[in-house]
């Protein structure tokens, strides 16, 4: 499951406190936070990221899971050998699919490529940001750039994909 754990940024100036990058006109100069200033104290923030384990198809798609909800995507590997992507159809809300079932298609300037499911269940959203902006898979594949989000009907289908080292080896020693 990916969670992410943030403490904030606090610093107090004259009784004033400060959101992070806000910039505060001070009497004898400029504060930003961060920079070290007399009669100012500074907390530092941390931020931990847990990530949920990524498996992949020997497609080249991925999904990671939080409780029974898959995320979807293409590999870095798989948008790498696409190029640009200038068109994303992705899966309508509220449709089943089945585990290896033909569910969307990338276009790019040098090739098309369908989406595949890594797994079995309905679709509850897509990332409509991905199809105004395809793009966004080229840049954030893994992040910004995911495809669907699924319920899946059968959890279990997940242990059958690879895990990022299977894949990495994988990408290795088969031919794609």
């Amino acid at each position: 499951m990916a969670r992410l754990f943030t403490k904030r940024i606090i610093a107090h100036c004259s009784r004033e406190v400060l959101t992070p990058g806000k910039v505060v006109s001070h009497p004898t100069s400029s504060l930003q936070l961060g920079l070290p200033t007399a009669n100012c104290s500074r907390f530092f923030s941390t931020t931990q990221h847990c990530t949920a384990e990524r498996r992949y198809t020997d497609k080249h798609e991925w999904v990671t899971l939080d409780g029974k909800i898959g995320t979807v995507g293409i590999s870095n590997y798989a948008q790498d050998a696409l190029g640009d992507v200038v068109y994303a159809q992705l899966p309508d809300i509220g449709s089943s699919i089945k585990k290896e079932d033909e569910c969307g298609a990338l276009e790019s300037v040098k090739a098309a490529s369908e989406i595949t499911s890594p797994c079995s269940g309905k679709v509850i959203e897509k990332n409509e940001a991905v199809e105004s902006k395809p793009g966004l898979i080229n840049t954030s594949c893994y992040d910004e750039g995911w495809l669907f989000k699924i319920e899946l009907s059968d959890p279990q289908e997940v242990k059958t994909l690879m895990d990022e080292d299977a894949y990495n080896e994988f990408l290795k020693t088969d031919p794609h």
